[in-house]
């Protein structure tokens, strides 16, 4: 069993804190993500977990040991960077027995985890090239690779697929999934990335000035954000926002914003009743937000002129202005014509609405 035990991590540099008391329970074989833009804290958090970085203070657990104070060397941990870290001047096959040999591993035992790792990672015939003769996917299995036959307790992955083009990067992600599937290992990977951690985490940490703002799955991040930082964050297009104003008619409360008029489902008026606020943030994904006459009961449309529009192939995203904000709709077939300045007609669902505190941007729950 080998978990890995964040409590109360912080890291500064002289008075300036750059992590703020981060608690992380990774369990055995689990694969966790640290999400959120740069400078959040998400990559010095990694390296602290590596012994790259000293911990000013908390506790940091790998299995049953506390590491705190141990060198990278003894945590038994390996780690998958950002720009490859290959050594150019020597071939595949040395790049790989490399950490074996530094261990003094016997020559048979070596060869036999790199074949493995050749095998697993589809590196047969280049083992006698060297870095610069090898595409950047090659390059990333190889050093994916390096970290495999060491056979570590966990693998640390810093940003490995920022360097590849998006085709790239979509076939690694494939890759690092059955990678998961092959080698079961505790894992903490890091990214700025939404699409990576929502594909590739079990569980998703976003992180944001160097504290967690939520830890769940994917689709408890996706589903039930606890902020509007976090639902901005994830998803593509990003949530939409706009302030409404909540207008009480008995037991029915609306929430007005421009052309738009929401009616609040029963579920989230018992909540809103725990609040005296009369002004909150509406969050509408753009998915959620279809064209045409309303197709389920009680929801809300409305109309308005398209101002822009962005054609995805697979999808057509419309944007429109309710009060200030321009705001985005897409599940629109890609073949539909939209003229700029078109007047169209588009609904919601009230249940697929998420309410935001207008002061302290937290959902209201």
């Amino acid at each position: 069993m080998t978990e890995v035990v964040l409590t109360r991590i912080s890291k500064r540099y002289g008075h300036h804190a750059v992590v703020h008391d981060v608690d992380l329970h990774i369990a055995d074989t689990e694969f966790v993500v640290l999400v959120g833009p740069s400078g959040c804290g998400k990559s010095t958090t990694l390296r602290m977990i590596a012994g790259l970085e000293d911990i000013s203070s908390g506790e940091l657990r790998i299995g049953t040991r506390l590491v705190n104070d141990l060198p990278p060397r003894d945590r038994d941990v390996a780690m998958v960077f950002q720009n490859y870290a290959l050594y150019q001047h020597m071939t595949v096959y040395d790049n790989l027995a490399f950490g074996l040999r530094n261990r003094k591993v016997a020559e048979a035992d070596i060869r036999r985890e790199v074949d493995q790792a050749t095998q697993i990672l589809g590196l047969e015939g280049l083992l006698d090239r060297k870095p610069f003769q090898l595409s950047g996917g090659q390059q990333q299995r190889v050093a994916l690779g390096r970290c495999i036959v060491r056979h570590p307790k966990v693998f640390l992955f810093d940003e490995p697929l920022s360097n590849l083009d998006a085709k790239l990067r979509a076939h690694m992600r494939i890759e690092l999934k059955r990678l998961r599937e092959r080698v079961a290992t505790t894992s903490i990977y890091v990214t700025h990335d939404q699409v990576e951690a929502m594909t590739l985490g079990d569980r998703v940490v976003v992180m944001k000035d160097g504290r967690v703002q939520q830890i769940g799955t994917p689709l408890e991040i996706y589903n039930s954000p606890r902020s509007m930082f976090v639902a901005g964050f994830m998803g593509a297009p990003a949530m939409n926002f706009v302030h409404a104003d909540l207008v009480r008619e008995g037991d029915r409360v609306t929430a007005r914003a421009g052309e738009l008029a929401v009616c609040v489902p029963p579920e989230k008026v018992r909540i809103l009743e725990r609040h005296d606020r009369t002004r909150v943030v509406l969050g509408l994904r753009p998915e959620n937000i279809r064209m045409g006459e309303p197709a389920a009961a009680g929801a809300a449309a409305f109309t308005t002129p398209v101002i822009v529009t962005e054609q995805l192939g697979s999808e057509l995203l419309a944007g429109f202005r309710i009060g200030e904000t321009i705001m985005m709709a897409s599940r629109i077939h890609p073949e539909t014509r939209i003229e700029i300045g078109q007047v169209t007609r588009f609904w919601v669902e009230p249940a697929s609405m998420h309410i935001f505190d207008a002061e302290t941007e937290e959902a209201v729950r």
